[in-house]
């Protein structure tokens, strides 16, 4: 494919030939027009040189062959000069000129435009994303996209921080690994590492380090045992505010001095360039995972439809698989694709010279899974919790020292601890004729942001306090059906389509008990079906704690069935970990569990 050079000789450019003007001569007519002839014939050879010359270089520049190729922002500067150089040598296809023209482009924006042109490129003729994943998501929903091409360079995904917190984290955190990294970020370990270190997480809808970590996690996960609560826990955290917009802006993060030690993700590259180019006062550092890790591979696919464009595309191609290319890559902190660094990777300052071992990537079908699954666990919380103060509630717990109250109080405070800071919560409080005859219910805590300034404080601290002085009524009985059909009914004419939308219930055994009448057990169940809208889904959550909490469960799990919700009995207060875990799980699979 590739086309004809000019020579070396021409490929600084050509100075035009002036002919010298000859001095007078004394001599025969002979001896005058040898020299002539001689200087003619030189300047006939040296104008049709010229001629062809500047033809050339005027087909270059009048009738050039443009090839338009975008490449993600890290790579952009290596394949600018590769393409410069390219240019310059006047690679021919059909007697035209190739002159390439590199943009950068996030490969998140590229790929949303060809996703929604049906997979025609209009902009570009050539794309190089930062890896192979955003191809294979592509393909998944919009077969006409053009297949990847084979990897013009290489850059591991690893874990970084800044030097200077890279002895704590060893002592805290131990050897570098991605199961490290899940039970540090594991919400529902709250007693693990993640006390002592933050992890911060590129987001992977935009960025394709932060989906090849969570596809390395998750496979490491998978064949070490590691329980499938624990990852969702971990994408919990990492969906909140552990998340950042871009690498960039997480590299920077990394010397912001805080309670937690902050560990990132980043490319090998990402660390280098940062280091070379922001100059931070204390170098960020790459840690290797133990288990090994994925690679961002840059491939090339090209997506022109003109048959031309194609040829100079396929030439291009060529010469990024070239060794000059190669040195440029490596030059500038990138492997080669099969992992070879130069001295820009070197082994100091952390950086491993040699490629550590590469984790296999999933198949179309499980990156397709992950997506879906971050978009999913990354929609808010919005939570209305019912509480039970019903008189029995003031019985005592066998052998806990605790009423039934305390212990389901303390269940609500540590569920609390569960959500992140952009969580929803409100708390109402159920017996019978709590507020008037007839209505078994009280609103203490409307439903609103955590951070949330309340009553002169947070709404966070509000439920704490409000939750540390609740009391059972002494005389009270389980309205809870009336109280159910009216939560559920405000939860769903209040239901904001960004956030998962829950009624939860702690009781100690569900039913109604109402003596007064209210709501029965049926038409609660049929209430419920009715109003359910799988397409608006609220869920009921209901958490159950004491001896006579098995009474009620097969009411328990009628009501949650009913709205594709959840049913539990604890045995222990900090059960709940796992029953938020699970719930999270669910919401992942629904409606298809």
């Amino acid at each position: 494919m590739g086309g004809r050079h000019r020579t070396d000789e021409l490929e600084d450019g050509y100075t035009p030939y002036k002919e010298p003007v000859p001095r007078r001569r004394r001599g025969g007519r002979g001896a005058v027009l040898v020299p002539l002839a001689g200087s003619v014939a030189l300047a006939v050879l040296l104008g049709v040189a010229a001629f062809v010359v500047i033809n050339r270089d005027r087909g270059c520049s009048d009738d050039a062959l443009p090839l338009r190729v975008t490449a993600a922002p890290d790579i952009q500067p290596a394949v600018s000069r590769i393409a410069e150089r390219f240019t310059k040598a006047a690679h021919e296809i059909e007697g035209r000129c190739v002159t390439v023209a590199v943009t950068k482009g996030l490969p998140s924006t590229v790929a949303s435009a060809l996703g929604g042109a049906g997979g025609k490129a209009t902009a570009m003729d050539l794309w190089i994303p930062d890896s192979g994943l955003w191809v294979t998501n592509l393909r998944a929903r919009t077969p006409e996209v053009p297949e990847a091409g084979p990897s013009v360079a290489r850059s591991p995904i690893v874990m970084v921080a800044s030097g200077s917190v890279v002895p704590a984290l060893r002592k805290s955190f131990g050897e570098a690994s991605w199961g490290g990294m899940i039970a540090a970020a594991n919400v529902a370990n709250v007693d693990g590492p993640g006390r002592k270190v933050r992890v911060l997480v590129p987001d992977p809808a935009l960025n394709a380090s932060g989906l090849g970590a969570l596809l390395a996690a998750a496979g490491v996960a998978t064949a070490s045992g590691v329980g499938e609560e624990q990852l969702v826990g971990a994408l919990k955290t990492l969906s909140g505010s552990s998340t950042v917009r871009d690498q960039g802006a997480l590299l920077s993060s990394l010397g912001v001095k805080g309670s937690k030690a902050p560990l990132g993700i980043a490319s090998e590259q990402g660390v280098w360039a940062f280091n070379r180019n922001r100059k931070p006062e204390v170098p960020a550092v790459p840690l290797y995972p133990s288990e090994g890790t994925v690679d961002l591979d840059y491939p090339v696919v090209i997506t022109t439809g003109d048959a031309e464009v194609r040829k100079a595309a396929e030439a291009f191609q060529k010469e990024l698989a070239g060794e000059q290319a190669r040195r440029t890559f490596q030059e500038l902190g990138f492997r080669t694709p099969d992992g070879k660094g130069a001295k820009a990777v070197t082994g100091s300052g952390g950086f491993q010279a040699e490629a550590p071992k590469a984790i296999e990537v999933p198949d179309a079908k499980t990156v397709a899974r992950m997506s879906q699954t971050w978009s999913r666990i990354k929609l808010g919380t919005r939570l209305l919790t019912l509480v039970d103060v019903s008189g029995t509630m003031a019985l005592p717990v066998p052998g806990t020292g605790l009423t039934r109250m305390q212990a389901i109080t303390r269940i609500a405070v540590e569920g609390m601890r569960l959500f992140p800071v952009k969580s929803e919560l409100g708390m109402w409080e159920f017996s019978t004729h709590l507020n008037g005859r007839g209505v078994d219910y009280v609103k203490t805590v409307p439903v609103g942001p955590l951070t949330e300034e309340l009553d002169g404080g947070l709404r966070r601290d509000v439920i704490n306090q409000r939750l540390a002085s609740t009391r059972a009524r002494a005389t009270g009985d389980t309205g809870l059906n009336d109280t159910l059909a009216a939560a559920y009914t405000q939860m769903t004419k209040e239901y904001q389509s960004d956030k998962i939308n829950t009624v939860v219930i702690l009781t100690d055994g569900a039913g109604n008990d109402d003596p007064d009448g209210g709501i029965g057990n049926q038409q609660i169940l049929k209430r419920l079906k009715e109003q359910y809208d799988p397409e608006k889904p609220v869920s009921v959550l209901i958490i159950a704690f004491g001896p006579d909490a098995p009474k009620g469960k097969r009411q328990m799990d009628a009501l949650a069935k009913a709205t594709a919700g959840d049913a539990y009995i604890a045995k222990d207060i900090l059960e709940i970990r796992k029953f938020f875990l699970e719930g999270m799980k669910r919401r992942l699979c629904s409606p298809n569990c």
